[in-house]
């Protein structure tokens, strides 16, 4: 505490806990500490005027601050109160530590007898719920006797009216008049059909174990049962006759409640099959001649089996999109009325296409004979397999129609393919039969067209020669082969759409596509032959005119005019086959891309088809080939003729010697050369245009070849006179080099 000398003990100074609690500011107590002291630090409203300073005292230094004593003195005094003050706090904390300790042992002792206390609880919680749960299942026990002793009660009960009801069948034979009112009240039907499938099942158990037959033929009855049994078959008869003939009434009046409840009855008998079929069975597009008489006349028209594929294909299309529509208006009644819709579906979609889809097939799809054909005029062949192909996709587009709708378990997909399994399994002997007939057919009228053209020539045209020329109808036509690809195309689409295994496609492709590869070959070969045959007349006609040297000049000049006109033959025949060869090879890459563009794709699925097929094209390309190749050795030889026909017609012994008159020598080609040069300018011009890659290189090749030994071997034969030396040399040269240009393929202009 301050003394009475302590200048801070004149100072009221209180120093509280509560100073100290809240929000404490440091600022506001050292504030409260000062205030009294330095009056003059206070704010400007509540500063009060400051006392003068004291006066001087004489001799001393004026104090720099005059209360730092008093304000040391007052520090002191508060850091000794602080301390008072936190030695109180620290006592009162030790105290409450204390009894913090004592509650806390307090607070552990009583949870620890509480958790005693709830494990004591759980335990009698287990007990209690083990307890429950075995009287739960004694009482369940309980139920379940008290059930099946229902149950047996009932069972009994039930077996008890049974065997009643069983009595009352069993006392006469055939006599149903005394039977209970049950039987009779048609407001118990329900319940009669129930009791009745019962003794027929009671009855037939019974019939199981003795095994004795009957001459009901329902059932085999035990002994004493017989006559039960016959009245109780004859009874269901009856009833399910009965139920029948209220359903097709009430179907009459489209009395859906009626139908349902008769159609729920019906299922206690063989569960209710009788019912569905005849509710089928029933139905006008099954029993009505009309429609079925209707259904003809929208397919076929009034033009019958003469129709068109494509008048048949719209005619379907509008029948199946009917048959379609009347099915979705039965699937609505049926689902309203029958118990298992999905089976009554079944069996309408299955009736649907087994009768009003097959009687329209069998019609229009009439199956002609392979061996004999019929003819093509009537198109009856062509025309049933195009029929064929449109009535099977049209089918398949009215099965994927009834599917939606719906049909049950039923394998629509399947019965659709068993309709057209008898036409499918010849379906490839038939196309192929079609194509053949179609190829003779061409062939007929190419011929017809080519005697016609011939006869029209008449007698002036053939002593001009015009024999020797393939007229337009003997030639090679592309336009003829490229109609070839479109029938194996059409051929090709159908079988497409009728197969869809790959295996089976690639068969029926490969040998659909064989066809195409026979007429091809045949037809390219037959033009070539016919080509080969008109080479053949002009070096007939060459030969007939080849005469001596000892002969009249008449004669000569006749034997020479002859000879000008089977050069012109041959030539001509020249040019023909070149265009032959031409077509040929035009038609032979519209083949190949054929195969490519269409065949390739169905043939590449199945190991070893593709291959197969591409060595049976290359088989029929190579029987083209080789008879092209026949004919190019002939052209040659023709020209090989004409080369040295000229030489020998037009080269005189005077052209190498010189003139006896001492002229200078003509440095002019002589006339065999120009000739020979001219000859050659037209059927290379013809060959360059016709010929293409290495069928061009190798022509040329050998033609190059003949032409040079032909030439070395024809001056041979002369005598030169050295002052033609320089001449004969150019022309030589000229002619070699000729000969060379053909050999390697080069094209070369003759002025």
């Amino acid at each position: 505490m301050p003394t009475p000398a302590d200048p801070a003990a004149a100072l009221p100074l209180t120093l509280d806990l509560e100073d100290f609690k809240g929000d404490f500011s440091f600022d506001a107590l050292f504030g409260g500490l000062v205030d009294e002291l330095l009056p003059e630090y206070r704010g400007e409203d509540d500063a009060a005027p400051a006392p003068p300073p004291p006066p001087p005292v004489l001799g001393a230094a004026p104090p720099v601050f005059p209360a730092v004593d008093e304000l040391l003195g007052l520090f002191k005094h508060s850091c000794k109160e602080l301390v008072d003050l936190r030695k109180q706090i620290d006592k009162r904390l030790q105290n409450l530590k204390k009894e913090v300790a004592v509650q806390d042992a307090k607070h552990r002792k009583t949870l620890g007898e509480l958790e005693k206390g709830v494990d004591g609880l759980f335990d009698s919680f287990a007990r209690l719920d083990s307890r429950i749960s075995s009287v739960g299942q004694t009482a369940a026990k309980i139920g379940d006797h008290l059930q099946s002793a229902e149950s047996q009660r009932e069972t009994a009960s039930q077996t008890i009216d049974l065997i009643k009801y069983l009595m009352e069948f069993n006392s006469t034979p055939g006599d149903l008049m005394e039977l209970s009112p049950l039987f009779s009240d048609d407001s118990r039907v329900a319940e009669a059909a129930s009791i009745a499938q019962k003794l027929r099942s009671f009855a037939e158990e019974d019939v199981g174990r003795h095994g004795v037959t009957t001459a009901v033929g329902s059932a085999n009855a035990s002994r004493g049962l017989e006559v039960a049994v016959a009245n109780l078959q004859d009874y269901c008869n009856e009833l399910e006759n009965r139920l029948l003939a209220r359903f097709d009434a009430a179907s009459q009046r489209r009395e859906l409640s009626t139908m349902a409840e008769c159609a729920k009855i019906l299922s206690q008998f063989n569960r209710g099959t009788s019912a569905m079929q005849h509710y089928v069975a029933t139905r006008p597009m099954f029993i009505d001649v009309e429609i079925m008489n209707t259904d003809i006349q929208v397919v076929l028209g009034d033009e019958g089996l003469q129709a068109d594929a494509n008048y048949i294909a719209d005619g379907l299309s509008q029948l199946y999109k009917e048959i379609a529509d009347t099915v979705r208006r039965e699937a609505t009644t049926i689902t309203a009325v029958f118990p298992s819709p999905n089976e009554v579906m079944a069996i309408l979609v299955q009736r649907v296409l087994e009768q009003r889809v097959t009687t329209i097939l069998d019609r229009i799809l009439i199956k002609p004979s392979l061996a004999a054909l019929p003819p093509l005029e009537g198109g009856h062949l062509l025309q049933y397999l195009r029929v064929l192909a449109v009535a099977y996709d049209k089918t398949k587009e009215l099965s994927k129609d009834l599917q939606s709708i719906g049909c049950g378990d039923l394998d629509i997909e399947g019965l659709t393919e068993s309709i057209y399994v008898a036409h499918k399994d010849e379906y490839t002997e038939f196309e192929q039969a079609s194509l053949r007939q179609l190829y003779q057919s061409k062939m007929a009228e190419l011929r017809a067209e080519a005697k016609q053209q011939s006869e029209s020539t008449g007698s002036i045209g053939r002593a001009k020669g015009a024999s020797l020329t393939a007229s337009p109808q003997q030639l090679i036509s592309v336009t003829v082969v490229t109609e070839f690809v479109r029938w194996n195309e059409e051929a090709i689409a159908r079988c497409t759409m009728l197969f869809s295994q790959p295996t089976t496609v690639a068969a029926n492709v490969k040998s659909i596509f064989a066809c195409l590869l026979d007429q091809v070959s045949q037809y390219l070969t037959e033009g070539l032959e016919r080509a080969r045959e008109s080479l053949n007349e002009a070096a007939a006609m060459r030969d007939r005119y080849v005469i001596g040297s000892s002969v009249s000049r008449r004669v000569a000049a006749a034997a020479a005019s002859a000879a000008e006109a089977a050069a012109s033959a041959g030539e001509s025949s020249f040019r023909s086959f070149m265009i032959a060869v031409q077509r040929c090879a035009s038609s032979v890459a519209i083949l190949q891309q054929y195969f490519s563009n269409t065949i390739s794709r169905l043939l590449l699925p199945v190991d070893g088809a593709h291959p197969s097929a591409c060595e049976d094209m290359g088989s029929a390309v190579s029987v083209v080939e080789a008879a092209a190749h026949k004919g190019l050795l002939q052209c040659i030889d023709t020209v090989m003729s004409e080369v040295e026909r000229l030489l020998s017609s037009e080269q005189k012994a005077t052209d190498y010697r010189t003139p006896d008159d001492g002229a200078l020598p003509d440095h002019r080609p002589t006339n065999a050369c120009i000739r020979i040069v001219a000859y050659l300018s037209r059927v290379l011009e013809v060959a360059f245009n016709a010929l293409e890659g290495f069928n061009k290189q190798s022509f040329l090749t050998e033609l190059g070849n003949r032409l040079h030994k032909g030439l070395l071997n024809h001056w041979q034969k002369f005598t030169f006179s050295p002052r033609y030396s320089s001449i004969i040399s150019k022309q030589i040269k000229f002619c070699i080099f000729f000969c060379l240009l053909v050999r390697d393929c080069l094209q070369f202009s003759f002025s």
